[in-house]
Order: structure tokens, then sequence, then C-alpha cells
């Protein structure tokens, strides 16, 4: 009796592992998805206010990059500009001038007109008053032709300042994502360029787990299916989440050497990123378990 009670005993303890080795159906680790911010400017960096862990809201100023150079430029630019406004008012008043001159010659034209209409005036002075007309609107096509190169030199200056002013932007740094800042690789007063990455950043709110299943398992696996995701509690115990697939591989892969499968077997697997909402608690790289 003794002995098989001993026998019940390790059968129970054989079928209890076994139970929580089949627990999961599959495993994997926490990742997230990360974005490199890198400069859009160079130049010395005058600011830069961000600390790993910390957490930045989209559109958040954390940093400057030297704008000496580009504000000169900018200054030099808008005095070309009041220069040829000054020059346009100008061209401006000397065709309202001209216009003026016009009426008053049209005037005489009409009186001489009708006086050589009546014999009162010789042909003449009608020539000579129809070619001071000509003489003047020849004179405001000269002066409007003046006017049309000034305002495509204005248009110029214009496009000048506006791309001066978009450089100056790009040089104040803004946080264009929500998240929390995984590592820095600049300091203030260091020299950097176009394109250089000044940090890295991450939603940590919202963390993957990244997992491997079986060929079998798959008909199990479509995108906006909810899951069970598990983490250690504690050395006995699992803690659980909501967790909702989001992409499914394609093709299959070696299984990675660090993941345990249900299925002793299998050599190739299918990756699944699974997105869960995470209270603090998951880590970039802690082991995941998933239930279907």
């Amino acid at each position: 009796m003794r002995y098989f009670i001993l026998i019940l005993v390790g059968l129970g303890l054989i079928l209890g592992c076994s139970d929580n080795n089949d627990l999961s159906d599959a495993y994997g680790n926490f990742e997230a998805d990360e974005t490199i911010i890198s400069a859009e400017a160079s130049g010395k960096i005058m600011k830069f206010t961000i600390d790993e862990g910390q957490e930045l809201e989209a559109g958040s100023i954390i940093g400057l990059i030297d704008t000496t150079q580009l504000h000169l430029k900018k200054m030099q630019a808008l005095a070309q500009q009041k220069t040829l406004r000054t020059k346009f008012s100008s061209i401006f008043a000397q065709v309202d001038v001209l216009k003026e001159q016009k009426v008053v010659v049209l005037k005489n034209y009409s009186r001489i007109k009708k006086m050589f209409e009546d014999k009162a005036a010789t042909a003449q002075q009608l020539d000579e008053i129809e070619g001071n007309i000509e003489v003047i609107e020849k004179q405001i096509a000269q002066v409007e032709t003046q006017n049309s190169t000034v305002i495509n030199e204005m248009e110029t200056i214009e496009i000048q300042i506006a791309q001066i002013q978009d450089m100056i932007n790009k040089s104040i740094i803004t946080n264009p994502v929500p998240g929390t800042v995984l590592s820095t690789f600049v300091e203030p007063y260091e020299i950097t360029g176009a394109g250089k990455p000044l940090y890295k950043i991450a939603d940590l709110d919202n963390i993957i787990l990244r997992a491997y299943f079986s060929g079998s398992q798959l008909p199990d696996l479509k995108i906006g299916n909810r899951v069970k995701v598990l983490i250690d509690k504690d050395i006995k115990t699992n803690q659980s989440y909501d967790g909702e697939i989001i992409w499914v591989a394609s093709e299959a892969e070696f299984t990675p050497k660090m993941i345990q499968t249900k299925e002793e077997r299998v050599t190739q697997v299918y990756a699944v990123r699974i997105k869960v909402k995470n209270d603090g608690k998951i880590k970039i790289g802690m082991p995941g378990e998933v239930e279907l």
C-alpha cells in the first residue's frame, strides 16, 4: 500500500510538470518599436536637455543647434528685400506719373482732333500729339518691364528667406514622437551634422512580444486576434496581460536558440509580434509566453 501511494504521488508530480510545460503555446522576448532621432542641421549643439529614461511628448523642444550664421543670412536677405521694395515703389511712382501725363495728352488729343475736324487745327498738330501719346505708352511699357524684373527679384529673395527660416526651424531640436528616451548619443557643445543620431526613443506604454509558433499553430494566428501574454511574477507564478496579434511572418525561420517550443522536434517556426499594454513592469528583452 505504501509503494502504491508513492507511485501515485510520483505520477501526480510528473503530470503536474507536464501540464506546466504545456501551459504556454509559444515563447519569446519583449521588444519596442525604437526610433532614432537625428539632427536636421549642422553646427554646435547649444542646448540638449534630455536624459535616458525621460518621458517625452510629441512636439517637445529638447535642444538647439547654433543659428547665428543663419540669423545673419536672414538679416541680409531682409535688407535686400527692403531695398527692392523701395525700388518697387519708385517704379510704381514713375508709372503713375506717366499715366497722368497720358491722361492730359489724351484730353489735348480729343480737343485738337475736334478742332482739326472743324478745320481749326492743322494735320501737323494732330500728328504731333498722336506721337506724344505713342511715346508715353512706350515709356510706360519700358518702366513696367523694369517692374517685372524687380518682381522676379522679390520672389527670389522671398524664397531665400523661406529657405533660411526652414533651416532655422530645423536647428530647433523638436521631439517628433511620444515615448521614453532609451539612450542619448551627444552632449551639449558638441559639433553635430545633418543626419547624425542624437538620441533613441521608444513607446514603452505599448510594448511588443516577438514570439515563435510552429507551422501547425498558424491557423490560430490572425492579425487582430486577442491572446494571453504571461510574464514571470515571481519564481512560481505568472502575471497575465491581454495581447493583440499585429504581425505574422510570411516565411518560416529556424528556431532561435533561446526559444523553447511546445513541440520539441520543431526546427522551423514563424515569428509573431503581439502588442501588449505595458503597466511599467515589462522591460525590453524580458522573456514572455503566449497562450492562444
